[in-house]
């Protein structure tokens, strides 16, 4: 059943990558794979009953439960709660900035943004993306910036490489705060890094995993963007006055900017944050437009809800919910194990681990790859091996697009091809991703006691 497991999981990813090719949807395939993967862990139950000492520790408490009980009252659920708070962190992102676009709050931003300049407009757009995704995180700086991209880019190839890299730099600037991404809130909740040296330790390597790919596209883009025709709202036809356009736009990029301090003062998940701050727009929304039906049939809060992307929401249950099945049978602690077993010194050993997480968390979610790290090893606070696992785990989803939260809020919204991204920005994110890590590794060299 390991071994099937395995090959289900490969199918099903190819399923996904190949979307355009089988022409099925890759929320479709997400979630068939997502039941089928908790489906083999159930059909091997007698075998995995032996095997994992989880359920063995659970025996103690609860002596009557079977295999089945265990697995459904304890994993799954563990895993589905973990799941749903990635989701209704996204639904709740993506409401508010569907919430800003239709009040012309994004008009606001990309009316600031003259140029038309291919290669002054990418780099102002990444420079944004990454300092954004610091104050953020590497999901809700994506789903900000694609929105605006709309709004500046009318041809839809430019359009789409300028989003590739946008999620390369959210996932460049998420990787060096200890809020830019879930990995490094993992590690900094923990208590394996602190956020001032996590900080001061890995800005310059994550810079250089977003600089190294502008200075490559440097002599490659040419020529001009074209501006979409007519206003940028026009999908939402009633009138809003200017007041209310600029406080619903302060309103939403102040609960997105809250949501880490919440989580800070709070140590509550960061969806809850995200959702109360949706609560208080969803109010004051009500109460400007109770006069104006019209207003309340497009600008309402359940009008943006019914225009959020559904099917990149049950994307994200179905792939997360399948590698919470590798986790649960032991395929990743396997995996763990391997790298750990190579024979090299230290630290060439870790830097090869950590380098080898970030390349696997483009294919496999970085989560269970650092929470298995996490496990295996007990280094004290801010041992550079946690330094340089919070930048891979965090640049490393860029390879591919499904490897990242970033990613896969992108291809949901836009509907990017996998195999684009692969030719298009793969080798940009490599680049970025293998200098970043050589810097990194120079920089402790000459400045860090290793």
């Amino acid at each position: 059943m390991f071994v099937l497991m395995s090959v289900v999981f490969i199918t099903g990813y190819l399923c996904i990558a190949l979307e355009h090719v089988i022409h099925v949807n890759k929320s479709a395939s997400a979630l068939l794979l997502g039941s089928l993967m908790w489906v083999c862990l159930a059909i091997d139950a007698p075998a995995l009953a032996e095997n994992l000492p989880e359920f063995r520790e659970y025996l103690q408490l609860h002596p009557d439960a079977s295999f089945l009980t265990w697995l459904t009252h304890v994993p799954m659920l563990e895993h589905l709660g973990e799941t749903a708070e990635i989701l209704f962190f996204l639904i709740g992102a993506m409401t508010i900035v569907e919430l800003m676009d239709s009040h012309r709050g994004l008009a606001i931003i990309t009316n600031k943004i003259s140029t038309t300049k291919k290669n002054l407009l990418l780099w102002i757009i990444c420079i944004i993306s990454f300092f954004m995704s610091a104050a953020l995180d590497n999901m809700t700086t994506t789903i900000v910036m694609v929105a605006l991209i709309r709004k500046i880019i009318a041809d839809r190839a430019d359009r789409l490489f300028f989003i590739g890299m946008i999620v390369l730099a959210a996932n460049s600037g998420g990787a060096w705060s200890p809020i830019g991404d879930v990995t490094t809130i993992m590690l900094w909740v923990s208590g394996k890094i602190s956020s001032v040296n996590i900080i001061t330790h890995t800005f310059v390597a994550s810079l250089a995993a977003m600089l190294a790919p502008l200075l490559a596209l440097t002599s490659r883009m040419k020529g001009n963007v074209g501006r979409p025709d007519g206003p940028t709202t026009a999908v939402y036809p009633t009138s809003i006055p200017q007041w209310q356009s600029r406080l619903i736009l302060g309103m939403g990029l102040g609960t997105l900017l809250f949501v880490p301090i919440f989580k800070t003062i709070t140590h509550l998940p960061p969806y809850a944050g995200m959702l109360g701050g949706l609560g208080l727009l969803w109010i004051l929304t009500d109460i400007m437009h109770r006069k104006y039906h019209d207003r309340q049939e497009h600008h309402s809060v359940i009008a943006m809800i019914k225009n959020i992307d559904t099917p990149s929401v049950l994307f994200f249950l179905g792939i997360l919910m399948a590698v919470g099945a590798l986790q649960t049978f032991g395929h990743l602690k396997l995996l763990s194990q391997t790298l750990d077993s190579i024979a090299l010194p230290e630290p060439e050993k870790y830097y090869f681990i950590t380098i080898a997480i970030g390349v696997l968390s483009s294919i496999v979610d970085n989560v269970p790859l650092v929470a298995g790290a996490m496990g295996m090893y007990d280094f004290p606070m801010d041992h550079y091996f946690w330094e340089f696992l919070a930048y891979t785990a965090g640049t490393g989803g860029s390879i591919l697009i499904i490897g990242s939260a970033a990613g896969v809020a992108a291809m949901g919204m836009v509907q990017i091809n996998f195999i684009w991204y692969m030719k298009k920005i793969s080798w940009l994110a490599l680049l970025g991703y293998f200098v970043g890590a050589a810097v990194y590794i120079l920089q402790r060299m000459l400045f860090f006691e290793l």
